[in-house]
């Protein structure tokens, strides 16, 4: 008889995500890369059981954040294997915390003679893998490891306290306009693991992580209609625009995958949302050339003020609400809706301080304002 689980979201989350992992059981290929094995439902149980537990420990004084993938150490390339592997336990997992705390380190988790242990630590898993993270006491976030030719990790489901978040694999809750706004983050491609809208999503994630909060300006490139939502002039503004981001971008797929570019991509997309900590807004081209940073937002003359918006979430279950701009937050949340409203061809990204982040788009078919939540994407 299986025992259940000390925190009782835990059956209920594996009964919700083992089918996204065995669906992709068999997305690779002939002659790709094999993907990882699909955990048993127990297994996700134990899992999440273990990880919530020591999310709530503490390791002289630190919170735990740890990544737990589930992989065989043959499967994992240039494993770092322990001589003995040990339990997966929650005071286990905090005493190793300290250890693999940094990004990319995952702790290798295996079923031996029936016991899963936890056998060492990865950075390279097979496509699919089941990755569980501790991102703060009691919030866990479930995901998979990129497919061929990616490299973002895909989030599945946020787990906090006896909520049970699972992250929409299709945009279905955002209307089919603006169409801008789902390929601008990939939405499309959630399912797939591909790369499309990968870069503003990195830059939605640094963004979110210098914790300053901050307002982000998509605008076309080519037009100058931008410039009467902006006051003028515009005390940091660029010329030429600054486009170290775009020139990475135009490389040869084919060098993409190299290392040297991946981490070049990362210190410049860190560098231009760091940008964003400044008070104002960033503003970038849809083609990713920097225009200007710390600009101060005004209604574009002719415009009335918006009043009411629509907000989703990329969560199942979730239905589009529509409310006032003021329910969202403060002024960059007002003056990210009123620039979409008078802007109809651009984007805003808006990191709040408490780390909550909204891209608002202007929608066509529901001729409103559109504000998406895309905190569960992000952590």
């Amino acid at each position: 008889m299986i025992t259940p689980p000390a925190y009782p979201a835990a059956r209920a989350a594996a009964a919700k995500v083992h089918p996204h992992f065995a669906g992709h059981r068999f997305r690779s290929s002939a002659g790709a890369e094999t993907p990882a094995p699909v955990p048993e439902l127990e297994t996700i149980e134990s899992m999440i059981d273990a990880a919530f537990w020591a999310s709530l420990r503490r390791e002289e004084g630190y919170v735990p954040t740890i990544s737990l993938a589930f992989v065989a150490s043959e499967q994992a390339s240039r494993p770092m294997r322990f001589e003995r592997p040990i339990p997966l336990a929650p005071q286990w997992l905090t005493r190793l915390s300290a250890a693999v705390e940094r990004p990319g380190v995952h702790l290798g988790v295996w079923r031996v003679d029936g016991e899963l242990l936890v056998w060492g630590a990865a950075r390279q898993l097979p496509p699919f893998s089941f990755v569980l993270e501790v991102i703060a006491p009691g919030l866990l976030v479930i995901k998979h490891s990129p497919g061929e030719g990616s490299g973002k990790f895909m989030n599945v489901a946020v787990l906090e306290g006896d909520q049970i978040k699972i992250i929409e694999q299709s945009p279905t809750t955002v209307t089919d306009c603006p169409g801008v706004l789902i390929s601008l983050l990939g939405l499309e491609s959630q399912a797939a693991g591909e790369d499309s809208g990968g870069v503003w999503i990195q830059i939605a994630a640094s963004m979110r992580q210098h914790g300053r909060g901050g307002s982000l300006l998509v605008v076309p490139s080519g037009s100058q209609a931008w410039r009467e939502s902006i006051l003028q002039p515009m005390t940091y503004a660029v010329d030429p625009p600054f486009a170290a981001l775009a020139e990475l971008l135009d490389k040869d797929p084919a060098e993409r995958p190299r290392r040297r570019w991946q981490d070049a991509l990362t210190r410049t997309v860190d560098a231009v949302a760091g940008l964003t900590a400044v008070d104002g807004a960033t503003i970038l081209t849809d083609r990713y050339e920097l225009l200007s940073f710390g600009a101060k937002i005004v209604r574009r003359p002719g415009f009335a003020q918006v009043s009411r918006l629509i907000v989703t979430e990329p969560i199942e279950g979730s239905t589009p609400e529509t409310v006032e701009p003021a329910v969202l937050g403060g002024t960059r949340h007002l003056s990210a809706a009123q620039f979409t409203h008078d802007q109809r061809d651009a984007i805003a990204m808006i990191a709040s301080q408490d780390r909550r982040f909204t891209v608002f788009a202007w929608s066509p078919c529901e001729q409103m304002v559109l504000a998406h939540r895309i905190d569960a994407l992000l952590l």
